[in-house]
């Protein structure tokens, strides 16, 4: 599964917002309908999760959490109590909660990006904030790309 891209769209009063159609193709075609949003660990901006992404991402980190450990058993409960199952409806809108609008202070124009297995849905405001300069992405992806591949280094 793969989203590539980004694309502009609008909520309407209620918070509703069409996911664009080539992330809905993508879906159809892996046979995903239930997604899981989820505001963005590091950045302000919210994420749909395919479910069997979700799950995926949920039982990793369970893997490396020992369920007797306080601080571990916290940072689960966060980690997965801070969702929202999403269902399209026949139109392919999704409903966007009061409170996930806040969180990513998205009023009604959004951008949403495509991050391989992972959508992220933006403020149009905000959306700039997170993005390196030209000449700044080119440095980095130069120096990470000339880097010894991580699966070399760690076999």
């Amino acid at each position: 599964m793969r989203f590539l891209g980004n694309i502009e769209a609008k909520t309407d009063a209620k918070g509703r917002v069409f996911l664009p159609a080539v992330f809905r193709k993508v879906l159809q075609a892996s046979g995903s309908e239930s997604l899981v949003l989820r505001k963005d660990i590091f950045q302000n901006c919210l994420v749909l999760y395919p479910e069997s992404v979700w799950n995926e991402q949920m039982d990793s980190l369970r893997a490396r959490l020992n369920r007797y450990n306080a601080q571990h058993q916290k940072i689960f409960r966060q980690f997965v109590s801070e969702v929202e199952l999403v269902n399209l409806d026949g139109n392919g809108r999704f409903l966007i909660p009061k409170r996930y609008l806040s969180m990513a202070a998205i009023r009604q124009d959004v951008k949403f990006i495509g991050m391989g297995d992972t959508i992220e849905i933006w403020s149009n405001e905000k959306v700039e904030e997170s993005l390196m300069s030209s000449d700044e992405f080119g440095q980095a992806l130069e120096e990470i790309m000339a880097a010894e591949p991580l699966a070399a280094v760690t076999q």
